[in-house]
């Protein structure tokens, strides 16, 4: 690129766009690449602060900033994903369908750290809709290196910083245990939240089966779900150390392998991960679940769907950001909330 005053660039051509900034108003593109200027566009670009334009002379060690955004975009981006046009220099990375947004957290870090990349995205492990923006990619300066982008290829080696899994549609069984409920001394209220969260993510509702505070019903309800091909099991009540509670002991003499008993999430301390024999999930859903908007659930749920056999290790990352600030007005997603 070669510098020129702006008082004499009639008849150029911007080689990069130019942003206007109104306070409180507009932010964008003002000027594109491309555009070619004119004597009107002379006090307008002196407003912006622009004494000078840079022109583009063609060299082939150095890569515009628009081209090497596609270069990004073409390393980094997985499926499930499409992508915009490019604008100042920035490509935004869209969901093309409902998923979990998965971040190759590590690679994204190395990458940043070669200098004059940026690349952003949205928290990874998030549930993320069709059409949402899930991060962006462009370099700082208006043009980089055609050695550095190779370094990020390199670095890459194939490997996918960013994608979108879709979710799968589970049929989930409900076992809901505890004399209460089981004798009608009270109504049961997990059955209609569980049921609405199921129709949120997208899950079919097999059916609820009551039992007592008895081991060996629990265990038996647990079995007839699993034998009757519920992809997961969900137990709602026992969850405590209470000596009538026996869902946690149920679970693991139905034969489940039990991943963890608690966790680093407030709301969700006593929330049971397990798996059958076969590896479909087993749940055992503490009573924040019924009583909390957002709790570990929310948190691990959308993993499952997306696949996932998630570990202890992965149960103790929400330690960091697990703890619910209870906030008058909920804007989870979009708050620290499992943010690890």
């Amino acid at each position: 690129m070669k510098m020129i005053p702006v008082r004499e660039a009639v008849g150029h051509v911007l080689c990069h766009d130019i942003t206007q900034i109104i306070p409180g108003g507009f932010k964008g593109r003002r000027f594109a690449k491309g555009h070619i200027i004119t004597e009107e566009d002379i006090p307008v670009l002196l407003s912006l602060g622009k004494d000078n334009i840079y022109v583009w002379e063609m060299n082939e060690n150095m890569v515009h900033e628009n081209d090497a955004a596609v270069f990004l975009k073409d390393i980094a981006m997985g499926s499930g994903l499409t992508y915009s046009e490019i604008k100042e220099g920035k490509i935004t990375f869209t969901a093309a369908q409902d998923g979990l947004l998965k971040v190759d957290t590590d690679l994204l870090y190395q990458l940043n750290l070669l200098g004059q990349i940026c690349f952003a995205t949205l928290r990874a492990d998030s549930m993320i809709r069709k059409g949402q923006a899930a991060g962006a990619a462009r370099i700082i300066p208006l043009a980089i290196e055609k050695e550095k982008l190779e370094s990020a290829r390199r670095l890459l080696n194939g490997r996918k910083i960013i994608s979108v899994q879709p979710l799968r549609r589970l049929r989930v069984g409900i076992v809901t245990t505890g004399n209460e409920v089981y004798y009608h001394r009270i109504e049961d209220g997990f059955g209609p939240v569980l049921q609405q969260k199921l129709r949120y993510y997208g899950c079919e509702d097999a059916g609820q089966i009551m039992v007592p505070d008895d081991q060996d019903e629990i265990v038996e309800a647990i079995t007839s779900w699993l034998d009757q091909g519920a992809d997961a099991v969900f137990c709602t009540g026992g969850m405590s150390v209470d000596p009538d509670d026996r869902t946690p002991a149920a679970i693991r003499q139905s034969g489940c392998r039990i991943v963890s008993y608690g966790s680093p999430v407030l709301p969700g301390a006593m929330f049971l991960l397990a798996y059958s024999r076969d590896g479909r999930p087993v749940l055992g859903l503490p009573g924040c679940v019924m009583h909390s908007k957002n709790t570990v659930f929310d948190l691990v749920f959308p993993r499952i769907l997306a696949g996932e056999e998630l570990t202890r290790e992965d149960l103790a990352r929400y330690g960091n950001g697990g703890y619910c600030m209870n906030c008058e007005e909920c804007r989870f997603p979009n708050c620290q909330f499992g943010k690890y």
